[in-house]
């Protein structure tokens, strides 16, 4: 199945007069962001796949790799997944010298995660093949539609914050 042609940009993008897009276009936008993130994801999920490692991994890797000496605490957050579906991904990536683990000076119970020269390079490789796909993306389509992608990926990352808040009682 190849996306479809239909202009899922031809909606108005005012608020105030934009009406509800069609079930077509959301149907269309739908594909589209599939195939998108097929794109997006296909050069490190081959890279991962050599190295008998997932999605999972190279996401460990990148929230590592952003903030050196990360709580597991503070990981498991972001990643929104129990200690239970961590635990593995997180044991191989330590046995195959991609991460290391430390324990927290101040508190003996944290530990806290960096990647070794090896994770580093690796969560560079993968990382540098998608960014070079948004640079190109962004360059061919121009700043205006950077800001509109960027704004609306932030309109749906934040409804992932706003599930995980809690109403008081």
């Amino acid at each position: 199945m190849s996306p479809r042609k239909n202009n899922v940009n031809s909606v108005d993008s005012n608020p105030s007069t934009a009406s509800a897009p069609s079930d077509e276009a959301l149907f269309s936008a739908i594909e589209l962001f599939h195939f998108a993130f097929r794109a997006f994801t296909a050069q490190p999920d081959e890279i991962l796949a050599g190295l008998g490692l997932g999605r999972v991994h190279h996401r460990v890797l990148y929230f590592v790799g952003r903030s050196p000496g990360l709580r597991v605490s503070d990981l498991l957050a972001t990643l929104a997944v129990s200690k239970q579906a961590l635990h593995g991904p997180l044991r191989q990536l330590v046995e195959a010298d991609l991460i290391v683990v430390q324990t927290d000076s101040s508190d003996g119970r944290v530990r806290r995660l960096s990647l070794s020269r090896k994770g580093s390079a690796l969560e560079q490789k993968l990382s540098s093949t998608q960014s070079e796909i948004l640079a190109q993306t962004f360059g061919a389509t121009g700043s205006e539609a950077e800001a509109g992608w960027r704004q609306v990926m932030s309109e749906i990352a934040a409804r992932i914050r706003h599930a995980d808040e809690k109403p008081e009682e």
